[in-house]
């Protein structure tokens, strides 16, 4: 091995040490000249080979900083533990993580869960037997306790930085996530339907995710600060066995149900997305339940369901690729030594067709 490539092995450790103290600039050339005791023309040979592979990048008149990057191509590999690849909102998301990261040199591997912690168990031991160095998680079932904080904790005792996605576990300290600011946006959906004349407003929510309660706690906090409270009789409640038997076998009884025991005397109902918002008017329809005329219907998520629905719906959006790159930046940012926080990314209002001025049944 000649002196360069010993040199920049020796560089190689010292990157991973810096980073892991928050450090990502390497000294100049004449510092590791003196500090290696070798010249000058074999630390920049070294620093040349180190650029070859990635591990660092070199900025014009400031000096060479880390990238994150390792030797070790397993290790450029972030698993995502997520819900699912192929439903609803998931694909353009994956695929715009995957497009975030792929620019910076890493590539994402997907790795199901359905919702389901034993599934989620199973993916994390694999995942111990070679720690990444990063994950993006979508908590199983987030508003209740995880059974599988044990295994996160060996993640992280073993250098894995760990990100959440959407929720987190309120349990794991100090976790760092990515994630809509649901209360808010369920306080504009409010605010909005309020404008628009209503004041008897339904609610539908799911109950085992954190984003439903947080988007039911948005939507009763500003009814209620609006003078018209949201009553427990307009709200319903769903679980991800209900989603799965929807999108399995088009089982709607959890709708029907809320239909028949929830909406009496409403003008007016918040969804907790945009898949259970075209369920429902399609269920509504067959109720000769017509929407907007008699039901303003609102959601969130802006996905393409709002649209494919026979009434565009009425929803939330984010700016386009806003979580994506958000999540981009706190993956590389952290492994190259920089300081991260979570983010909670703001809703805006996409009004379409399913909501209208409340006018009062002669």
């Amino acid at each position: 091995m000649t002196k360069y490539e010993t040199l920049a092995e020796a560089l190689t450790e010292q990157i991973t040490r810096n980073l892991q103290n928050g450090i990502s600039k390497l000294p100049t050339e004449s510092q590791l000249s003196t500090e290696y005791k070798v010249s000058r023309q074999t630390v920049r040979a070294a620093l040349t080979l180190l650029n070859k592979q990635g591990i660092i990048t070199s900025r014009q008149g400031s000096g060479s900083y880390a990238t994150g990057l390792s030797v070790d191509g397993d290790r450029n590999i972030i698993p995502i533990l997520i819900s699912s690849q192929h439903e609803y909102i998931y694909p353009q998301l994956l695929s715009d993580i995957r497009l975030a990261l792929s620019e910076q040199g890493y590539k994402l591997q997907i790795y199901p869960t359905d919702n389901n912690t034993s599934v989620e168990r199973a993916h994390l031991e694999t995942l111990l037997d070679r720690p990444p160095c990063a994950i993006i998680v979508e908590g199983c079932k987030s508003t209740l306790p995880n059974p599988n904080l044990d295994l996160y904790e060996q993640l992280r005792e073993n250098g894995t930085f760990i990100l959440f996605l959407h929720n987190y576990y309120p349990a794991m300290q100090d976790c760092i996530y990515v994630k809509d600011d649901n209360y808010y946006g369920g306080c504009l959906l409010a605010e909005h339907l309020i404008t628009l004349g209503h004041t008897q407003i339904a609610g539908l929510f799911k109950m085992d995710d954190s984003q439903g309660p947080e988007r039911y706690h948005g939507v009763a906090s500003r009814l209620r600060d609006l003078g018209h409270p949201l009553s427990d009789t307009h709200v319903g409640w769903y679980s991800s066995p209900d989603i799965a038997a929807l999108e399995a076998r088009q089982d709607t009884r959890f709708l029907t149900d809320f239909i028949q025991e929830r909406l009496f005397g409403c003008s007016a109902v918040v969804c907790y997305n945009d898949e259970v918002a075209y369920w429902l008017i399609k269920e509504l329809s067959y109720a000769d339940i017509h929407v907007p005329q008699d039901l303003s219907v609102v959601c969130f998520d802006n996905s393409y369901l709002s649209e494919l629905s026979s009434v565009r719906i009425t929803t939330l959006t984010h700016a386009p690729h806003e979580i994506s790159e958000c999540v981009a930046e706190c993956i590389i940012g952290h492994l190259r030594g920089v300081p991260v926080v979570s983010h909670t990314i703001p809703w805006r209002l996409v009004r379409k067709e399913s909501d209208a001025p409340y006018t009062p049944n002669p």
